[in-house]
């Protein structure tokens, strides 16, 4: 592959970036070694990407540094508290152990309990339906035995 073609290939930026496979990062490295100019294009490149990522950097609020440096205090806290004894590692090298973190703001429940909440819903509606039309009631034979002594007062 000659010299300006494998420039623009795409193959170095896609390098720098870290999208590149094994096999095109085994040809970087070669075609670096060997030509002096790939070597001066690769580095022009790799300044052209830095100087475009820091001036199109925004500096995070506050807040968010924050809760970074929590983060990062706290995995190097699980890295410590997480170390495993070395007659255990051996036994099973093949055995891998993700560390996984959710970022959910959603409480999860039981499924069991979604009809129990509808359940309580319903009951409560007809306990305040209920409620109503016996306070109702009970105001409207108030009303009913005022009206009855009222008359009962007028026929004495």
């Amino acid at each position: 592959m000659e010299t300006q073609d494998f420039i623009e290939s795409g193959i170095l930026e896609a390098h720098l970036l870290g999208l590149s496979d094994e096999e095109e990062k085994e040809l970087v490295k070669q075609m670096v070694e060997e030509n002096q100019e790939i070597k001066e294009h690769l580095v022009d490149i790799e300044s052209d990407i830095t100087r475009y990522f820091n001036g199109s950097a925004v500096t995070p609020p506050p807040a968010l540094r924050e809760i970074i440096h929590l983060r990062s205090t706290q995995e190097n806290f699980r890295k410590e508290k997480h170390t495993f004894k070395k007659k255990a590692a051996e036994e099973d090298q093949n055995t891998r152990f993700l560390d996984v973190e959710v970022n959910d703001t959603h409480i999860k429940v039981h499924k069991f309990w979604r009809p129990a909440f509808i359940a309580v819903f319903i009951l409560s509606k007809i306990f305040l339906i209920a409620g109503l039309y016996y306070y109702f009631k009970a105001v409207n034979q108030e009303e009913q035995i005022q009206k009855l002594k009222t008359e009962i007062q007028q026929v004495k």
